[in-house]
């Protein structure tokens, strides 16, 4: 265990300050992580020890040194208001609200982009959606969902982050079952700048969700799309990654056309009302570096985490989500899938 824990650490270090195909300041670096809900105060308060200060301290080191860190943010930031919107008295229905003061944790653990297109970015309406996009704008952070695009530029390259959901409640989402609507918005996007970043969140959920299917999925009688035929069309129209988020478990990865899909990053910081037990609990931080020329994957490293406690990240000396993507690669991609090595270290398919 000291071993393969040390093996981690080397290669964190390692892709943050050499990569494995060029020299890293010729990469764009990105860092991706999965669902983040950092507590709420609705319908009663379930909020972290000292209001949340420290929550991403265990896993901030491997977010640092990179050009883009992204997560999905699920459930509005925003004070107030009495009463969610969204479920009316329905069973199986679940509404976050977390205090807009909480912005600053995602700041200082180094995120610069944050999803919101998502099937929670709804759940008090407009004064939830609004009041988000505000909080992380002042907090220096850019949203990303439908037309609320995030650009960067990057090693004087123009870097778009578009964001994709099922989710028809939201107006800061574009949507993932209309595979033709979204060719032709990347197919835009593409004619504006230089790297695309897709985001979407979609797929059933829980642990019976592991696996990429394919055709449509459905979850508690909703469509929650075609992943696989999402993931590549948008590729096809120009995309340079799609990184997937909403199952709540890891999924497999897939090497299309030189592109790297994440299928599902699972959980990541989910405080207290989200279940954690099993592949619920096992997360990971994606980092990738792509050509800035051709938007191709370079070089990677998967990051084992695990969930404590009440709902918070730390490093997993066990390595156990870099096992359960390689056996899940093995499962639905097969060839297709990249290589990965037991360290995390993320490896182009064999030819």
């Amino acid at each position: 265990m000291l071993r393969r824990f040390i093996s981690t650490i080397s290669l964190i270090l390692l892709f943050s300050g050499t990569s494995y195909g060029a020299a890293p300041q010729e990469l764009i670096r990105i860092a991706a992580v999965g669902d983040i809900m950092m507590g709420s105060d609705y319908p009663d308060p379930k909020l972290p020890p000292d209001d949340g200060n420290g929550i991403f301290n265990a896993v901030a080191h491997v977010l640092a040194g990179h050009d883009i860190v992204f997560g999905n943010l699920e459930g509005p930031l925003l004070d107030g208001m009495d009463a969610s919107t969204k479920c009316n008295g329905r069973s199986n229905c679940y509404s976050f609200r977390t205090p807009t003061r909480y912005a600053k944790h995602l700041k200082r653990a180094g995120f610069n982009v944050m999803n919101i297109a998502n099937n929670h970015a709804s759940d008090f309406g407009e004064p939830g959606r609004e009041g988000t996009v505000k909080t992380l704008e002042e907090a220096g952070i850019l949203p990303v969902g439908g037309p609320k695009t995030a650009v960067l530029v990057i090693k004087d390259r123009r870097v778009a982050v578009v964001g994709f959901s099922t989710s028809t409640s939201t107006p800061y989402s574009y949507s993932l079952l209309d595979i033709e609507g979204a060719k032709d918005i990347i197919r835009r996007l593409d004619r504006e700048n230089d790297i695309i970043i897709v985001s979407f969140h979609g797929g059933a959920e829980g642990k019976d969700a592991q696996r990429v299917p394919h055709g449509l999925e459905r979850f508690l009688g909703e469509d929650r799309g075609d992943v696989r035929r999402f993931a590549h069309a948008v590729i096809d129209a120009g995309a340079d990654l799609v990184i997937g988020h909403g199952p709540h478990v890891l999924r497999a990865m897939e090497i299309y056309k030189g592109r790297l899909i994440a299928y599902s990053l699972g959980n990541f910081l989910v405080y207290e009302r989200f279940n954690i037990s099993g592949p619920n609990g096992i997360s990971a931080v994606l980092q990738v570096g792509l050509d800035p020329e051709t938007g191709k994957f370079v070089s990677g490293g998967l990051v084992p985490v695990k969930i404590v406690g009440e709902g918070i990240p730390e490093t997993d000396t066990e390595a156990k989500a870099v096992k359960i993507i390689m056996n899940l690669i093995r499962k639905d991609f097969h060839a297709a899938g990249p290589r990965i090595t037991d360290d995390g270290e993320i490896l182009m398919p064999k030819k």
